[in-house]
C-alpha cells in the first residue's frame, strides 16, 4: 500500500465527520456538510482549499478532517463582531474574542488545530497571504450585496481551471442572490452544478458555446423562485408572524439557510 492510500484510508468518513461537529454552533445544514466534504475530499495533494467565514468552526473542521494531509486548509474571518450570522451584521464586538476562542477550541477538541492557517482578518486584505490558485473555495462571508460580490468576484477569479466554488446563503440572503445575479449567472467561467438548501455549487469548468452559458444561466435562475419563497418567510418571522405556528402547535419555522 503507497502512502497516498494509506492517507486516504486513515482519513475519516462524512458521517463520522459531521457527527463529531453537531454540537458546534452555526448555519450549516448536514447536507450542506456532506457537500463541504465531498469537495475537500478529492481536492489534490498539495492543493489549497480556502474557506471566508468560519465562526466557530463548524464547517471548518468538516473541510480539515476531509481533506489530504498534504492540502493546505486557510480560514479566513476576522471575527470581529460584524456579519456573524441571521440578522447579526453589527454591534456583536463583545462576543467576538468569544467567537475566535470557541472557534480556536472546537478545532483543538476536533483534532484539526495543526490542519488549520486561520487569518483573522477580513477577506479582503487576505489575498497577500496565499499564493497561487485555489482548489476549493468556500464562501460564507459577508452577506451584504458589496463585500460578497467582493468575495465571489476577486476570490472566484483565484479558483484554478476545475476547481470548486461553493456558496453559502445563495437564493436566500438577497445581498449574496443579488452578487451571484450580477457576477455568476451571466459569467462565463462558473458552471452550476446544484444547491443543497442554500449552499449553492459551482465548477470553474463552463464550456465556451452559448448554449451551455443559456442553459448555465437558466438553471440559476430557476431558483428564484426558491429565493422569493425564503424571503418571504424571513419577512413573517421578522414581523414575529412565526407565532402563528406556535398557536395551531407547530414548531416555528428556522430562519431559512
Amino acid at each position: 500500500m503507497n502512502d497516498d492510500t494509506e492517507r486516504r484510508h486513515e482519513r475519516p468518513d462524512a458521517a463520522t465527520v459531521l457527527a463529531s461537529v453537531a454540537d458546534v454552533d452555526g448555519w450549516m445544514t448536514h447536507a450542506q456538510g456532506e457537500a463541504l466534504f465531498e469537495a475537500a475530499r478529492v481536492c489534490p495533494p498539495g492543493g489549497t482549499i480556502v474557506e471566508i467565514g468560519s465562526f466557530r468552526g463548524r464547517s471548518t473542521i468538516v473541510l480539515a478532517a476531509a481533506a489530504d494531509p498534504a492540502v493546505r486548509v486557510v480560514a479566513i474571518d476576522p471575527h470581529a463582531g460584524n456579519d456573524r450570522g441571521p440578522e447579526e451584521l453589527n454591534g456583536f464586538e463583545a462576543a467576538a474574542s468569544d467567537d475566535h476562542e470557541l472557534f480556536l477550541a472546537n478545532l483543538r477538541r476536533a483534532g484539526v488545530a495543526e490542519r488549520v492557517e486561520h487569518l483573522r482578518i477580513f477577506s479582503h486584505d487576505a489575498h497577500t497571504s496565499i499564493d497561487g490558485e485555489i482548489d476549493v473555495l468556500y464562501v460564507d462571508g459577508a452577506h451584504r450585496y458589496h463585500p460578497a460580490l467582493d468575495d465571489i468576484r476577486s476570490w472566484g477569479d483565484r479558483v484554478r481551471p476545475g476547481g470548486s466554488m461553493l456558496i453559502h446563503d445563495s437564493f436566500s440572503s438577497i445581498g449574496v442572490t443579488l452578487a451571484i445575479l450580477r457576477t455568476l449567472v451571466p459569467g462565463s467561467r462558473f458552471r452550476y452544478v446544484g444547491r443543497r438548501r442554500s449552499l449553492a455549487i459551482y465548477r470553474a469548468d463552463l464550456g465556451h458555446e452559448v448554449s451551455e452559458r443559456v442553459a448555465n444561466a437558466g438553471r440559476q435562475l430557476a431558483q428564484l423562485a426558491w429565493f422569493v419563497k425564503n424571503v418571504a418567510l424571513k419577512i413573517v418571522l421578522r414581523v414575529g408572524g412565526g407565532r402563528i405556528w406556535a398557536l395551531v402547535g407547530c414548531d416555528e419555522p428556522e430562519w431559512p439557510y
